[in-house]
Protein backbone atom coordinates (compact mmCIF):
# COMPACT_ATOMS: atom_id res chain seq x y z
CA UNK A 1 0.00 0.00 0.00
CA UNK A 2 0.86 3.32 -0.40
CA UNK A 3 -0.03 7.25 0.56
CA UNK A 4 -2.27 8.49 -2.32
CA UNK A 5 -4.22 11.77 -1.39
CA UNK A 6 -4.34 10.69 2.24
CA UNK A 7 -5.68 7.52 1.39
CA UNK A 8 -4.56 3.75 1.79
CA UNK A 9 -4.30 2.75 -2.14
CA UNK A 10 -2.74 -0.28 -3.15
CA UNK A 11 0.38 0.22 -5.47
CA UNK A 12 -0.55 0.36 -8.84
CA UNK A 13 -3.80 1.53 -9.00
CA UNK A 14 -5.50 5.25 -9.27
CA UNK A 15 -6.98 6.47 -6.15
CA UNK A 16 -10.32 7.22 -8.67
CA UNK A 17 -9.76 3.34 -9.84
CA UNK A 18 -9.86 2.64 -5.82
CA UNK A 19 -12.94 4.39 -5.27
CA UNK A 20 -14.35 3.26 -8.46
CA UNK A 21 -14.16 -0.37 -6.75
CA UNK A 22 -15.48 0.65 -3.42
CA UNK A 23 -18.69 1.62 -5.26
CA UNK A 24 -18.84 -1.48 -7.64
CA UNK A 25 -18.86 -3.57 -4.86
CA UNK A 26 -21.32 -1.26 -2.46
CA UNK A 27 -23.62 -1.56 -5.41
CA UNK A 28 -23.41 -5.64 -5.18
CA UNK A 29 -23.69 -5.46 -1.76
CA UNK A 30 -26.87 -3.27 -1.78
CA UNK A 31 -28.39 -5.62 -4.58
CA UNK A 32 -27.37 -8.93 -2.40
CA UNK A 33 -29.36 -7.11 0.49
CA UNK A 34 -32.05 -6.66 -1.62
CA UNK A 35 -32.07 -10.12 -2.53
CA UNK A 36 -31.87 -11.81 0.76
CA UNK A 37 -33.76 -9.13 2.85
CA UNK A 38 -35.90 -7.37 0.30
CA UNK A 39 -36.79 -3.70 0.35
CA UNK A 40 -37.93 -2.49 3.78
CA UNK A 41 -37.48 0.71 4.98
CA UNK A 42 -37.25 -0.23 8.79
CA UNK A 43 -34.30 -1.82 7.23
CA UNK A 44 -32.10 0.95 6.39
CA UNK A 45 -29.48 1.39 9.28
CA UNK A 46 -28.80 -2.66 9.34
CA UNK A 47 -28.43 -2.28 5.50
CA UNK A 48 -26.55 0.60 6.06
CA UNK A 49 -24.08 -1.48 8.24
CA UNK A 50 -24.14 -4.92 6.59
CA UNK A 51 -22.83 -3.18 3.29
CA UNK A 52 -20.64 -1.19 4.76
CA UNK A 53 -19.26 -4.04 6.97
CA UNK A 54 -19.43 -6.24 3.89
CA UNK A 55 -17.68 -3.50 1.48
CA UNK A 56 -14.78 -2.62 4.17
CA UNK A 57 -14.11 -5.98 4.38
CA UNK A 58 -14.15 -6.94 1.28
CA UNK A 59 -11.60 -4.28 0.34
CA UNK A 60 -9.58 -6.02 3.06
CA UNK A 61 -9.42 -9.19 1.83
CA UNK A 62 -9.11 -8.98 -1.85
CA UNK A 63 -8.06 -5.53 -2.48
CA UNK A 64 -8.85 -3.70 -5.74
CA UNK A 65 -5.75 -4.37 -8.53
CA UNK A 66 -4.59 -2.21 -11.51
CA UNK A 67 -4.45 -5.43 -13.84
CA UNK A 68 -7.20 -4.65 -16.54
CA UNK A 69 -9.94 -7.61 -17.44
CA UNK A 70 -10.86 -8.88 -21.17
CA UNK A 71 -14.12 -9.08 -21.51
CA UNK A 72 -12.91 -11.10 -25.14
CA UNK A 73 -10.88 -13.61 -22.84
CA UNK A 74 -13.63 -13.51 -20.20
CA UNK A 75 -15.97 -14.44 -22.78
CA UNK A 76 -13.43 -17.08 -23.98
CA UNK A 77 -13.12 -18.93 -20.68
CA UNK A 78 -17.06 -19.07 -20.17
CA UNK A 79 -17.12 -20.67 -23.55
CA UNK A 80 -13.87 -23.18 -23.04
CA UNK A 81 -15.46 -24.02 -19.55
CA UNK A 82 -19.09 -24.36 -21.13
CA UNK A 83 -17.48 -26.84 -23.71
CA UNK A 84 -15.66 -29.25 -21.32
CA UNK A 85 -19.02 -29.39 -19.29
CA UNK A 86 -20.97 -30.49 -22.16
CA UNK A 87 -17.86 -32.53 -23.93
CA UNK A 88 -17.39 -34.11 -19.53
CA UNK A 89 -20.90 -34.40 -18.67
CA UNK A 90 -21.73 -36.74 -22.03
CA UNK A 91 -18.81 -39.01 -21.80
CA UNK A 92 -19.54 -39.65 -17.68
CA UNK A 93 -22.98 -40.35 -18.79
CA UNK A 94 -22.14 -42.56 -21.74
CA UNK A 95 -19.80 -44.26 -19.28
CA UNK A 96 -21.84 -44.72 -16.52
CA UNK A 97 -24.81 -45.96 -18.94
CA UNK A 98 -22.63 -48.32 -20.70
CA UNK A 99 -22.96 -51.91 -19.32
CA UNK A 100 -19.05 -52.62 -19.43
CA UNK A 101 -18.76 -49.96 -17.33
CA UNK A 102 -15.31 -48.60 -19.24
CA UNK A 103 -13.97 -46.89 -16.47
CA UNK A 104 -9.60 -46.07 -15.45
CA UNK A 105 -10.01 -44.09 -12.86
CA UNK A 106 -6.45 -43.16 -11.34
CA UNK A 107 -4.61 -39.69 -10.04
CA UNK A 108 -3.34 -37.41 -12.32
CA UNK A 109 -0.62 -34.50 -11.15
CA UNK A 110 -0.75 -31.51 -13.04
CA UNK A 111 1.78 -28.84 -12.61
CA UNK A 112 0.21 -25.68 -12.55
CA UNK A 113 1.79 -22.06 -12.82
CA UNK A 114 -0.07 -20.61 -10.49
CA UNK A 115 1.34 -19.99 -7.49
CA UNK A 116 -0.08 -20.87 -4.31
CA UNK A 117 -3.02 -18.76 -2.75
CA UNK A 118 -5.86 -16.90 -4.62
CA UNK A 119 -5.00 -17.79 -8.29
CA UNK A 120 -4.64 -21.09 -7.53
CA UNK A 121 -7.53 -21.58 -5.43
CA UNK A 122 -10.01 -20.23 -8.28
CA UNK A 123 -8.51 -22.85 -10.83
CA UNK A 124 -9.29 -25.67 -8.56
CA UNK A 125 -12.34 -24.28 -7.81
CA UNK A 126 -13.40 -24.00 -11.65
CA UNK A 127 -11.75 -27.29 -12.40
CA UNK A 128 -13.63 -28.85 -9.62
CA UNK A 129 -17.02 -28.00 -12.08
CA UNK A 130 -15.94 -29.87 -14.56
CA UNK A 131 -17.51 -33.72 -14.39
CA UNK A 132 -14.85 -36.42 -14.41
CA UNK A 133 -12.21 -35.07 -12.60
CA UNK A 134 -12.54 -33.29 -9.27
CA UNK A 135 -8.94 -32.06 -7.75
CA UNK A 136 -7.77 -33.90 -4.11
CA UNK A 137 -4.80 -31.54 -3.31
CA UNK A 138 -1.59 -31.07 -3.66
CA UNK A 139 1.66 -32.79 -3.91
CA UNK A 140 4.89 -31.68 -5.05
CA UNK A 141 3.87 -28.71 -5.99
CA UNK A 142 1.73 -30.19 -8.34
CA UNK A 143 -2.43 -30.47 -8.20
CA UNK A 144 -3.73 -33.94 -7.65
CA UNK A 145 -6.98 -34.66 -9.77
CA UNK A 146 -8.69 -37.92 -8.89
CA UNK A 147 -9.95 -38.65 -13.26
CA UNK A 148 -12.42 -41.10 -14.07
CA UNK A 149 -10.28 -42.17 -16.83
CA UNK A 150 -6.48 -41.60 -16.75
CA UNK A 151 -5.83 -42.32 -20.95
CA UNK A 152 -7.98 -39.20 -21.26
CA UNK A 153 -6.18 -35.90 -22.15
CA UNK A 154 -6.80 -34.41 -18.54
CA UNK A 155 -3.70 -32.56 -18.38
CA UNK A 156 -3.84 -30.88 -22.15
CA UNK A 157 -7.69 -30.27 -20.89
CA UNK A 158 -6.41 -28.61 -17.80
CA UNK A 159 -3.81 -26.70 -19.20
CA UNK A 160 -6.09 -25.04 -21.45
CA UNK A 161 -8.44 -23.75 -18.43
CA UNK A 162 -5.76 -22.67 -16.91
CA UNK A 163 -4.36 -20.35 -19.66
CA UNK A 164 -7.97 -19.09 -20.46
CA UNK A 165 -8.12 -18.48 -16.63
CA UNK A 166 -5.03 -16.40 -16.64
CA UNK A 167 -5.73 -14.35 -19.75
CA UNK A 168 -8.82 -13.93 -18.71
CA UNK A 169 -8.78 -12.91 -14.60
CA UNK A 170 -5.05 -12.36 -14.31
CA UNK A 171 -3.66 -10.13 -17.18
CA UNK A 172 -1.15 -8.15 -15.03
Amino acid sequence: MRESSGRNVPVGITAGGWWSSVALRTAWFICLWLVLAGADLGDIPAATFAVAAATWTSLRLLEPNASRRSLRAVVQLVLLFLYHSIVAGADVARRALDPRLPLRPGFVAYPTGLSPGMRRNVFTTLTSLLPGTVPTGEEDGQLVYHCLDVQQPVVTELAAEEAALVRALYND
